[in-house]
């Protein structure tokens, strides 16, 4: 697991996960208990308006089926508008389901009260069109590895970085997200992202849409 959710859900989790001596006195048997527990779960809502789809929650190794069986059976759906996603559990899922959608060329939408993070962020640069309302939050951050090494810390050519700095890559064009992600924040923390910075690292395929 490369990206983590928001500190404040795995803190939620973590207590009622981690009540048990058992897991109070193992970290790491604590959040693989966490992962499974959140991956036994539909964690991702999707709720189909028209052409629109929207989607909520965290994402897990169930998105991907979720998200192509609502395609499958609404095909007009061309834009799936994201509101809270705060970010991934599983990448491994992430990502190729994230690549399925630009290549059914589906578009990725942020309204005014959106807020995404971490792999709901990196899911967002999958659409085709990406558009963003003024006032949606966008939250980057780094990763850590099973040492709690943070990635700023890995030498650049590490192929620890690899999955993570290709699929930026694919989605953008350049790697240059990636590297400024690592640095925005630590692996515990979260970045949320000015307006001027979104733009500069072309995560926008449209002009920010100023709602009054």
């Amino acid at each position: 697991m490369n990206k983590k959710i928001k500190i404040a859900l795995i803190t939620l989790i973590t207590l009622i996960i981690g009540s048990g001596a058992l897991f109070a006195f193992n970290p790491d048997l604590r959040m693989g208990a966490i992962v499974t527990f959140m991956n036994l779960k539909e964690t991702t809502k999707f709720e189909v308006d028209g052409d629109k789809v929207y989607m909520n929650g965290i994402i897990n190794t169930k998105t991907p089926d979720q998200l192509k069986k609502v395609i499958s059976e609404n095909p007009k759906v061309k834009t799936i508008v994201m509101g809270e996603v705060p970010g991934s559990i599983d990448d491994e899922s992430n990502f190729p389901m994230a690549k399925w959608v630009r290549e059914k060329g589906l578009n990725t939408y942020l309204t005014k009260d959106s807020s995404i993070a971490s792999g709901g962020t990196d899911f967002f640069l999958a659409g085709n069109k990406r558009t963003m309302e003024d006032g949606a939050i966008i939250g980057v951050h780094s990763w850590s590895d099973s040492l709690g090494k943070e990635a700023k810390d890995i030498p650049k050519d590490s192929p620890e970085h690899e999955m993570n700095r290709k699929y930026i890559e694919e989605m953008l064009g350049t790697d240059d997200f990636y590297w400024y992600t690592i640095y925005a924040a630590p692996a515990d923390d979260i970045y949320n992202m000015k307006n001027e910075e979104i733009l500069k690292y072309n995560m926008l395929t449209e002009p920010i849409i100023k709602k009054d």
